[in-house]
């Protein structure tokens, strides 16, 4: 059977992982994991393949697993990925999936964070590059500026991110627009070094070239 986007967001077990690994990373004062973050890298991931020019079926399961990625969370950060690939796939394998796309599935979302994570197929690496380019200021949940911590004030000084697919010159660009009083370019880089350098090699899956481009500025 195959299993659509639709059919796993309208699962209310998917929901309450969702609901309860956001809550859980709430609390121990991480940004935002939610409906918003999944909705925006399943939709980054689908469009990825999408434009890339992938088979209609993998667009579909690079969505799916960018929807369930961060379901772990709520069973702590450490091994999330792993957690939530478990999860996962006894959800797919509850609303009789197809075992091949349900492992497809469970690969991708295992191996979506670094350092571990080894994107190795085109949905894997999707939802890598859609799940990375998630920065943004309104991810942060703390509302003093005083109290940020590097992560908070990275996602808080980026207010605008985007990611484009250029068929042409096989390239796959994230943009940033980063206020530079809030946070200096090289802070971004002490944080999400080891995250662009995952994109690239996720690029790469993909045949193409990853670039980074904060204010305007080409800095690969």
């Amino acid at each position: 059977m195959r299993i659509y986007l639709k059919d796993v967001k309208n699962s209310e077990k998917v929901k309450i992982y969702i609901k309860k690994a956001d809550d859980y990373l709430g609390e121990i004062g991480y940004t935002e994991h939610g409906f918003r973050h999944v909705g925006i890298t399943a939709d980054l991931a689908f469009k990825i393949l999408e434009k890339a020019g992938f088979p209609k079926r993998e667009v579909e399961l690079a969505a799916i697993a960018g929807w369930m990625h961060d379901m772990g969370n709520f069973l702590g950060r450490e091994n999330h990925p792993q957690n939530g690939a478990i999860l996962a796939m006894r959800v797919l394998e509850e609303m009789s999936g197809d075992m091949n796309e349900i492992v497809a599935v469970g690969g991708a979302i295992a191996n979506h964070e670094e350092p571990s994570g080894i994107a190795t197929n085109p949905i894997t690496a999707a939802v890598v590059l859609a799940d990375k380019a998630d920065v943004h200021r309104s991810r942060v949940r703390n509302s003093n500026p005083a109290t940020f911590d590097i992560h908070d004030r990275v996602n808080f000084a980026v207010v605008k991110s985007s990611i484009f697919v250029d068929q042409e010159k096989k390239e796959i660009s994230l943009n940033l627009n980063i206020d530079t009083k809030i946070c200096q370019v090289m802070e971004f880089f002490e944080i999400f070094l080891t995250r662009m350098v995952m994109c690239r090699k996720a690029a790469s899956v993909l045949d193409y070239e990853f670039r980074l481009e904060v204010n305007k500025t080409k800095l690969s």
